[in-house]
């Protein structure tokens, strides 16, 4: 796996690589081609630099195992950001040390599998940088990010969507899905729209009037 793209350009998401399953070479390479910043989280450093990428920044609480000098010289000019506050996971500090730098959108990989009790924080913290930071979490079979209160996109037919909600969200009305919803509630635990599909080429419409909604773009 080549290391990132040597031409930098702010304005494209930079790339977390926390620590949960890993996803394809395909995926990756094509993240990192235009990722202005790579990040990655302590326990994952050992499985990237097996795969030749270029760290950019080493991110965790470092327990007292952990020795992140030790990949000063192999990724130089490696920039450590040692966070030890653990009311926080690392993957929120990673976004919270983007938002600090001034970036405005991050893709995510490694941040599902394994373990789920991370995967469900993982996805479900994103909603509290709704105001701060654009993020997409992605693996080998969905991409997953947080909807604005009005959405439109394009999409091939069949294209498998999933709504999920986190709490409750109100006045959820679609167009162009195969079970549509016209001013309705969901309510994770009780009502989701997983597993709907788009009907026919096209604009994919999505509203909702209060709560946080997320997207599921499906891939299986």
């Amino acid at each position: 796996m080549s290391s990132h793209h040597i031409v930098r350009d702010d304005q494209e998401p930079a790339l977390i690589i926390a620590n949960g399953a890993s996803c394809s070479f395909e995926l990756l390479g094509q993240l990192l081609e235009w990722s202005p910043i790579v990040v990655v989280l302590d326990n994952a450093i050992d499985r990237v630099l097996e795969l030749d990428i270029k760290v950019d920044v080493l991110l965790g609480d470092f327990d007292d195992d952990f020795n992140p000098e030790i990949y000063k010289e192999k990724q130089f000019p490696l920039e450590i950001v040692h966070t030890p506050d653990q009311n926080k996971t690392d993957l929120e500090k990673a976004f919270e040390y983007l938002i600090e730098k001034g970036h405005k959108a991050v893709n995510v990989v490694w941040a599902t599998g394994k373990r789920a009790d991370h995967t469900i924080s993982n996805i479900t913290n994103i909603v509290r940088f709704r105001n701060t930071l654009k993020i997409v979490i992605l693996d080998d079979y969905s991409k997953i990010f947080l909807l604005p209160n009005k959405f439109e996109k394009w999409y091939p037919k069949n294209t498998p969507i999933s709504l999920i909600p986190i709490g409750d969200v109100e006045g959820i009305t679609t167009q162009n899905l195969f079970y549509p919803l016209r001013n309705e509630q969901l309510s994770i635990g009780y009502r989701t729209g997983s597993s709907n599909h788009v009907t026919q080429d096209g604009i994919v419409k999505i509203e909702h009037t209060e709560g946080d909604l997320l997207l599921m773009e499906c891939f299986d």
